[in-house]
């Protein structure tokens, strides 16, 4: 799954490193090293600009609230937990095959966190002595430090109670797709610690290679199957992880600090 991710880059750098055509300055935002459900994200995607009188799909960088709600919902209250459309269904979910369909985007990240219960707190667990195991966080980036192409779809939704004039009259919101974890081995992995991203969690947020962005954005691809292609694993051995501070546990932190190497797991978490 992906419930926690680090976005640091400035708008400047992604617009250079995914040919972004327009942005608008106030849409910015600030470095975010804990992005967490129901904040705003970057997203990149292919559309025709608002009231723009050629109707060709534009590259833009928006601003998207992490937390997909249907345009069919009768209220926002679900998208906390519309976070993560799972590839392999996506296409058939009611909640994500238009979508899917007509309106997918991509979410740049750094990378993305995940927590591991250390051997000796899942024993505990077992054995009944222990109910809330502390986990040891991950950072999984690219091994390159390249950019981290999430696959995502994004969606609006009219609140029906505002006026058409008021500024939170429409909702964007979006969704990541998520994939089986890779088994194969990490390119850089920990000494002590995971030696698959499979060890850590079972899924994964897709990444996108740079060979399928044109792709995956291209609003006149609407065939499913077509699509269903471009949800294929990126290759094996792109991917590094490595531990950091629990302090990433809790979503008030936030600064590069998260993102710090530890030599191992913190005590008490020993993977």
């Amino acid at each position: 799954m992906c419930g926690r991710y680090a976005a640091s880059r400035r708008p400047e750098d992604l617009a250079g490193t995914f040919e972004i055509e327009t942005w608008e300055p106030e849409e910015s935002l600030e470095p975010d090293y804990n992005v967490a459900p129901t904040k705003e994200v970057f997203a990149v995607l292919d559309r025709p600009l608002k009231d723009a009188d050629d109707k060709r799909p534009v590259r833009q960088l928006r601003r998207l609230k992490w937390g997909l709600v249907p345009s069919w919902s009768k209220t926002p209250e679900g998208g906390a937990r519309m976070i993560n459309a799972r590839a392999e269904t996506v296409h058939e979910k009611p909640s994500y095959r238009r979508a899917f369909a007509a309106r997918r985007c991509i979410l740049p990240a750094d990378g993305y966190y995940e927590w591991v219960t250390g051997v000796q707190e899942r024993d505990l667990e077992v054995e009944g002595r222990k109910k809330r195991p502390r986990k040891q966080p991950y950072f999984v980036l690219p091994a390159d430090g390249s950019v981290f192409a999430m696959a995502g779809l994004y969606e609006f939704w009219r609140d029906r109670t505002l006026p058409d004039d008021h500024p939170q009259a429409w909702w964007a919101t979006c969704s990541v797709i998520t994939t089986e974890a890779e088994k194969s081995p990490l390119a850089v992995a920990p000494a002590d610690g995971p030696h698959a991203l499979a060890d850590i969690h079972p899924r994964m947020p897709l990444m996108l290679t740079p060979d399928r962005w044109d792709a995956w954005l291209d609003p006149a691809r609407a065939d499913a199957d077509d699509l269903r292609s471009l949800l294929a694993p990126p290759p094996a051995g792109l991917m590094r992880a490595y531990p950091v501070s629990t302090a990433v546990s809790n979503v008030r932190n936030n600064g590069p600090e998260l993102l710090k190497e530890l030599e191992g797991p913190e005590e008490g978490t020993l993977f």
